[in-house]
């Protein structure tokens, strides 16, 4: 029946600001025989949008709305895949999962909100394997180059070692951008939703939280700037940690343990050596994530062109071995990673799913679903490097 639907890929939320981008992106995508459709509530500014980003005439519009439940599972009838930019998602997300998890429909979104992707996975992960959905959260700069960085570390190590690491380290060595308005529209939204339910609190604690069934070791928490011999460097705390770790320990579970059981994995920001590194690291602490008030991007809003080309990061993960052995790979980004790296990931997870019928429905993080296929694609059509150092 996927066959047969009239899109490949609907992009539900195109006339915000992340989505605008993620049309403009697939509107440009050379070698991608793409059908696929622009969504969201008001058809005159899906209009508007598709004339400004310069697509096809004959791009179809969609109408449908989070608070309008037959829309949304309208919509997913008509496509292979949803990939939505339409957040807090845990606002305006539950449905649409829900509608595509009943008709079988793939879904791609950003979300960074653990404590609501628990509560999907809980409630559709079954339906979604018997239907053949598969749900993928966090497909953009949280956690595709964080899931997918360790991964290909770890491949690397069973190459040339036999074995993966039980201990890795994702460190943020470079970055110039900013956090999208979404990310900081979804802090506050999970405040607000752990003030009122501590279970969600329980949740957002603890760094198995979207394994269930499974509680690993005990982690580090990266939330204390720390000197790490291991680079000669100071570390600050990584504000996206909190999603990416528990993506990362899910990629883990999903693949049979691929990392082991046993397997520890933190983030952090290198800061730098000596008095300098140091006052760095603390400042960053004392200053928080930038998200919290109102200062930031608000949904909707987002950097210039010139401020997202000019954007860029560069990851570095570490493994070390019980026996000394160590390896090191880096994810680098061309562009902001919040924008413009962001809706280049998510609409290549989206091409991914729709041209592969080969893995199964279910939850799934971007890693455990589409592998280090995704990496090479990532690699030959966004911008993104993925490369093993020393």
């Amino acid at each position: 029946m996927r066959d047969r639907r009239e899109f490949d890929i609907v992009v539900y939320g195109a006339s915000g600001f992340t989505g605008r981008l993620v049309a403009e992106y697939l509107a440009g995508r050379k070698g991608a025989a793409t059908r696929w459709a622009m969504a969201g509530r008001d058809l005159a500014k899906l209009a508007a949008v598709r004339d400004e980003i310069g697509a096809p005439k004959d791009i179809p519009l969609i109408a449908a709305d989070a608070s309008a439940p037959q829309s949304l599972r309208d919509m997913a009838k008509r496509t292979r895949v949803v990939l939505t930019t339409v957040g807090p998602y845990q606002l305006y997300g539950a449905d649409l999962v829900a509608a595509c998890a009943a008709e079988g429909t793939d879904y791609a979104d950003l979300c960074g909100e653990p404590a609501w992707m628990r509560q999907m996975i809980d409630a559709h992960d079954t339906e979604a394997k018997k239907t053949g959905a598969r749900i993928v959260f966090s497909c953009g700069f949280d956690s595709i180059p964080f899931d997918l960085g360790v991964l290909y570390l770890q491949a690397e190590a069973t190459k040339r070692f036999g074995a993966p690491f039980a201990r890795v380290k994702g460190r943020v060595r470079k970055m110039r951008g900013t956090f999208s308005g979404g990310t900081a529209a979804s802090l506050k939204a999970t405040m607000a939703a752990a003030a009122k339910d501590p279970n969600i609190v329980t949740l957002l604690k603890n760094p198995f939280a979207l394994t269930p069934g499974f509680e690993g070791p005990k982690q580090p928490s990266g939330m204390k700037p720390e000197f790490d011999e291991d680079f000669g460097s100071w570390m600050a705390p990584f504000v996206m940690a909190a999603i990416n770790t528990r993506n990362v320990h899910r990629t883990n579970a999903l693949t049979g343990f691929s990392f082991g059981r046993d397997f520890t994995y933190d983030e952090m920001v290198m800061t730098g050596p000596g008095e300098k590194g140091e006052k760095i690291a603390f400042g960053m602490t004392a200053q928080g994530s930038g998200m919290e008030g109102d200062k930031g991007p608000k949904p909707g809003e987002g950097p210039s062109k010139e401020e997202r080309e000019n954007g860029f990061y560069d990851l570095l993960f570490f493994g070390v071995g019980p026996d000394g052995r160590k390896l090191a790979a880096s994810v680098k980004g061309d562009k902001d990673p919040g924008y413009g790296s962001t809706s280049k990931m998510i609409a290549e997870t989206a091409l991914a799913l729709a041209e592969d019928d080969t893995i199964a429905g279910g939850v799934w993080t971007p890693g455990a679903a589409l592998g280090l296929p995704l990496a090479e694609r990532l690699q030959k059509n966004a911008g993104i490097t993925f490369a093993i150092e020393g």
